[in-house]
Parts: structure tokens; C-alpha cells; sequence
């Protein structure tokens, strides 16, 4: 059947956009403010091939000490919309790509003047801003892996030129360090300051403990109570943009929870980061169930 597809008939980007459209006609969406809810993140799946196209050796972010640091394999990027009901929220899938590895591939069909291939951060950016045009405004969930200087870049240049709007929910490392907004007026001669003080994040948990507000919000299909503080503050070095951190405490466990909206309630983040683990049941079906990583090296067919 596969080669049955090796036609200039169709086109994957115009079956893409179709199946945007079928989404946005029959599922039930989640919608908050009037938008829709994507997710996003990457899928390392490790291949035996020698001579695979696009297998290249990766490295393991994971704390499971039963994987090994490095493996060889295919980095796959996602992104899935948040359907269903209040009852259960599932991720459906909207598209997946190979977003590494495959530099040698398309370096022959490239020329000198033309620019180096984005990074993983970067594409899943530009593909969770092709999907949300497909539905008009959106909100993308991404795990921490993807707060970075160069992904709010990518969303900024997303933006300019279009009205398309999405924004990030993410989390923060535990080593964060934000800066508070800038004095009105700097004594003195010379250009003022772009930055205010720095404000190691991790040390608010004790240092303002009794800021913390306590609410129940909907969490892994239960009421959970946990404790929050909500800070506008600047982020990132050479960038200070402005994000809505989340200081959350929940069962004994410290998270720093981080949006590029700065109209989004602290609940509704702390919520919307807890369907993030839905596209890891996604990769599990995917895997275990449709069979769409197996790690088989298939034989042809001896029927022809």
C-alpha cells in the first residue's frame, strides 16, 4: 500500500489542513476564552537501522535510570487538540513529523544562501502555530524542555503579520530566575535599565509562604487542593518578556508554572498544565495499541 502513495496527486500539507477542518467541524473542543487547547512534545524512538534515514544518536532528558543516556534513534515532534467532555479530556492527534536527523538528507537540495534548519524547540513552535490557525486563537501546552529564549522568539515572529494568536502554557525549571519590572525612573545619567531585580523563584516558597492562597481545581480527573501564588514578572536573559508565573505546592511537591497570557487566572493554568500528560497517553496508544513505533525491522514480503 505504501507505494501506492508515490504520487504528485496529492499533498501532505493540503490532507493536513483537511483534517484540521474535520476536527474543528465534529470534535467536541475544549475552549477556554474562546480558544482552543493544543498540545505538544517530542517522542525519541530508538531504531536499530544502520543505514535508517534520519537516525541520529540522541540524548535521554529522562530521570528513569532504566534508560540509557544516549540512544539511537528518530526524534518525532507532535502536537494533538485537547477533546471530549467534562467528564474526561482525551489529546487527538493533529500531526506528526521528524524534526531531527534528517540535515544530511535535505542538505542536498539545499543551497548556501539558504538558512540552517530550526532546532526542535523551534519547529514545534512554527507547527503549534500551524495548527492553531486552523482553529483562530489556541493555547499550547509544552513541558518544561521548551521555555526558552528562542521559542518566545519564534512565537513572536509567528505572530507579526498575522491575527492569529496563541499562547504558551508551560512550567519552569527549578532553577528559574526572573527579574522584576524596571523602576519608572533611573536616577542619573545613562539609559535606563531593561530589568529591575532578580528573584530566584525556588526561594519564594519559604521566603513568602504565607502569600500562598489555597483552591480545589480538577486535577488527573480528581479535586485536588493545592496552594498557589500568582507573580507578573520578566523573563529571560537578553529577552525580559513579561510571563505569569504560578508558584504551586501540591501534595508535598514545589512546581513553577509559567504563561506567555498574562490574562489567564492561576487556576485556570494549573488546570490547563495538568491535561499537558494527556499527549503521553496519546504516544502510549500510538505505540502500544495502532503499533505506530515499533522498532521491527519488517522483511518484504515473500507474495508479491
Amino acid at each position: 500500500m505504501k507505494h501506492s502513495f508515490r504520487s504528485s496527486a496529492w499533498s501532505l500539507p493540503s490532507l493536513r489542513q483537511m483534517w484540521l477542518q474535520v476536527v474543528r467541524r465534529s470534535a467536541p473542543l475544549l475552549v477556554i476564552q474562546e480558544r482552543v487547547v493544543l498540545v505538544g512534545d517530542g517522542m525519541k524512538e530508538a531504531k536499530e537501522g544502520r543505514r535508517m534515514p534520519g537516525v541520529k544518536k540522541l540524548h535521554q532528558k529522562s530521570e528513569n535510570v532504566s534508560k540509557g543516556e544516549y540512544i539511537f534513534g528518530h526524534l518525532f515532534g507532535a502536537i494533538g487538540i485537547l477533546v471530549g467532555d467534562s467528564r474526561k479530556w482525551l489529546c487527538l492527534p493533529l500531526f506528526m513529523n521528524l524534526q531531527d536527523g534528517i540535515q544530511t538528507i535535505l542538505g542536498c537540495k539545499q543551497t548556501d544562501t539558504e538558512p540552517e534548519r530550526p532546532s526542535h524547540v523551534v519547529q514545534m513552535i512554527a507547527q503549534g502555530f500551524k495548527a492553531a490557525k486552523g482553529f483562530g486563537q489556541a493555547l499550547l501546552l509544552l513541558d518544561r524542555y521548551f521555555l526558552s529564549v528562542p521559542a518566545l522568539k519564534q512565537l513572536q515572529a509567528c505572530h507579526s503579520g498575522s491575527e492569529t494568536r496563541m499562547h504558551l502554557v508551560t512550567k519552569a525549571k527549578s532553577n528559574v530566575v526572573a527579574y522584576e519590572r524596571s523602576p519608572a525612573k533611573k536616577p542619573g545619567r545613562g539609559r535606563p535599565p531593561k530589568k529591575g531585580t532578580a528573584v530566584q523563584m525556588k526561594e519564594l516558597f519559604s521566603a513568602r509562604a504565607t502569600d500562598f492562597q489555597t483552591v480545589i481545581v480538577p486535577l488527573y480527573g480528581k479535586e485536588e487542593m493545592v496552594e498557589f501564588l500568582c507573580l507578573g514578572l520578566l523573563w529571560g536573559q537578553s529577552w525580559y518578556q513579561e510571563l505569569r508565573f504560578v508558584l504551586v505546592v501540591h501534595q508535598g511537591c514545589y512546581s513553577i508554572l509559567a504563561s506567555t497570557d498574562l490574562t489567564l487566572s492561576a487556576t485556570d493554568i494549573i488546570r490547563l498544565y495538568g491535561y499537558r500528560f494527556k499527549i503521553e497517553c496519546t504516544f502510549r496508544e500510538m505505540e502500544q495499541v495502532i503499533g505506530a513505533g515499533l522498532n521491527k525491522r519488517f522483511k518484504r514480503s515473500k507474495v508479491l
